[in-house]
């Protein structure tokens, strides 16, 4: 079976950016529902993210974790779409995978 760039993406890179981000949420003062809410997930997931269950193959460089980090704070301080924080994501996606965008809806 053929692996996709945007397959290790799903099954790696975003259960990742999600655990950094619940993590830097909850350092913030966010309760894990709201950061469960902030994230699109469960807040079963959060849980699993914070204690390192899930999301924690990948360890980040310091530009990665702070692109998180700045995140994490517009998430405490605005109340950012859906479409604005998926665009988010595709802009951390875009500077691991070292491009312009990671999928056709980024270059839309």
């Amino acid at each position: 079976m053929v692996k996709v760039p945007c397959q290790d993406i799903v099954m790696n890179i975003i259960p990742a950016v999600q655990a950094s981000l619940a993590a830097e949420l909850v350092g913030l003062g966010i309760s894990q529902v709201q950061a469960a809410k902030a994230l699109s997930v469960a807040p079963s997931a959060v849980s699993q993210y914070l204690s390192g269950k899930r999301g924690y193959r990948i360890v980040f460089d310091d530009e990665i974790n702070d692109i998180i980090k700045d995140l994490a704070k517009e998430i405490q301080t605005k109340n950012l779409t859906e479409e604005e924080l998926e665009k988010k994501f595709c802009g951390i996606c875009a500077v691991i995978r070292g491009s312009e965008g990671c999928c056709l809806s980024c270059k839309e």
